[in-house]
């Protein structure tokens, strides 16, 4: 069995308990407008071209495709054409013995510092059967998270509760019209997700994107809070916006377009979760 990775980040301090190595799994369910891993999105091989140290020669473009939309899509072509080698592939297959092979051979340090593996993405449940095979092949070897945004089957859901140790769980907005408006699916699976995570007795962690004008009102972090708190959750992490993101969707030669405004301030508001007996960090 293989899964399709975009990323490996070795010793990670971002995404779980301790020192951790971080799998990045693509393809995502969900379209967030403010998504700073835009070659996560999509489950097919991708590739992106780094703006740094770019002669603009136009030669990765003269070996890019045309979609079906009139829009150009770099190819393995475009890497060879680089003269830079700034044009990178998005998407690697690996068995899962490839990469748990990988992953045990950081094991020793990684324990040594408290940590484990976290799979990411993307969204790792999109992937189920390999996430699933990867934490069998893994139990009791070494320590795994699964970072996640909840919008998966409950079956799904539970059977990856059930084979991991911890779990980063992100709680975006609560309405679904603004759901459906921002992230461009319905929340529902994702609370009810999140009710069986808090009932489970698995240790997790929830946290929050603060996204400015968006996510991060005072409607929004109230109906979270009082969500959380009504499953007996007392602590979240904030995540603050990544402005960066905007660069990552020219190098797929995407437009960006968040929907919202990028320079208004992030409101934080710890004091309405403080208000619900909840301790909210800032990330």
């Amino acid at each position: 069995m293989k899964g399709r990775i975009f990323s490996i980040e070795e010793f990670a301090t971002f995404d779980g308990p301790g020192i951790r190595m971080t799998v990045f799994l693509k393809g995502c369910p969900l379209r967030c407008s403010w998504c700073h891993n835009p070659e996560s999105q999509q489950m097919g091989v991708e590739y992106a071209r780094s703006p740094n140290g770019c002669l603009g020669c136009g030669r990765c473009l003269q070996e890019a495709e045309i979609t079906a939309d009139g829009t150009k899509r770099l190819t393995a072509a475009s890497v060879e054409a680089c003269p830079r080698s700034l044009v990178r592939r998005c998407g690697e297959d690996l068995e899962v013995g490839e990469l748990c092979d990988r992953i045990l051979d950081n094991a020793a340090i990684l324990r040594m510092n408290g940590g484990g593996v976290t799979f990411s993405g993307g969204e790792p449940l999109l992937q189920s059967d390999f996430l699933l095979a990867c934490l069998a092949a893994l139990q009791g070897r070494i320590h795994t998270a699964i970072q996640t945004c909840g919008y998966a089957e409950g079956e799904i859901f539970t059977k990856a509760l059930e084979h991991c140790d911890y779990m980063l769980y992100d709680l975006k907005l609560m309405s679904p019209t603004l759901h459906r408006q921002f992230c461009r699916a319905d929340n529902a699976k994702i609370l009810q997700n999140y009710r069986t995570l808090a009932a489970s007795g698995k240790p997790f962690v929830t946290r929050i994107p603060l996204i400015p004008g968006v996510t991060d009102t005072v409607e929004n972090l109230s109906a979270i809070a009082a969500f959380v708190r009504a499953q007996g959750v007392s602590y979240v992490e904030l995540l603050p916006y990544n402005r960066m993101a905007g660069s990552k969707y020219a190098g797929l030669l995407r437009p960006f377009s968040p929907g919202f405004d990028e320079d208004r301030p992030v409101e934080l508001h710890t004091e309405i979760f403080e208000k619900y007996g909840i301790r909210a960090k800032k990330m």
